[in-house]
């Protein structure tokens, strides 16, 4: 049996250094997921329900409006509905409608989501230092500042009106 055949001409690996930024930004983030969703899975969670329910501990006791925790998140939620129901039928948030206004939705985390994130902040921490503890604090700082910089032009100011669809940036 002969081997296969080479190209006598071989493709460029990636169309343009843009190309190659993307797929690796990429390849990284599904890594890097992977460790999340080690942790998360167990606890019936996915890393978008975890990240809202660290957003509505940060807020504690007050609430959020739906919109507003939609707009908090680190990735986009097509159906902010769907997650809050998710989280709502595993008790860890609830919802209120106000009664000077009906048809806003406010979510707050209940105690059981409280109790959860307690007993997830440990384990998560470890899981940060998994998938990036091999990185230097310099590393970790130009990697931070060059992420920021890639996202800049896609993302809304702080303040004044959306450049993009995209809502605010993630803070820890």
């Amino acid at each position: 049996m002969s081997a296969p055949s080479r190209p006598s001409h071989p493709l460029p690996p990636f169309d343009s250094p843009q190309q190659e930024a993307y797929l690796n930004l990429w390849r990284t983030y599904d890594c890097l997921r992977a460790f999340e969703d080690e942790l998360f899975t167990p606890h019936g969670l996915s890393a978008q329900q975890y990240n809202a329910l660290r957003l509505l501990r940060n807020v504690h006791p007050q609430t959020l409006p739906t919109l507003e925790l939609a707009s908090r998140l680190v990735t986009r939620a097509p159906d902010i509905t769907r997650l809050v129901d998710k989280l709502e039928r595993q008790g860890l948030a609830e919802r209120v409608r106000p009664a000077e206004n009906r048809r806003q939705v406010l979510v707050g985390i209940t105690d059981k989501g409280l109790s959860l994130l307690r007993q997830l902040d440990e384990p998560v921490k470890k899981c940060h230092l998994r998938q990036l503890g091999h990185l230097s604090p310099e590393q970790l700082s130009l990697l931070v500042s060059l992420l920021k910089q890639a996202r800049a032009p896609h993302e809304r100011p702080r303040s004044g009106p959306p450049r993009t669809s995209r809502r605010r940036p993630f803070r820890r």
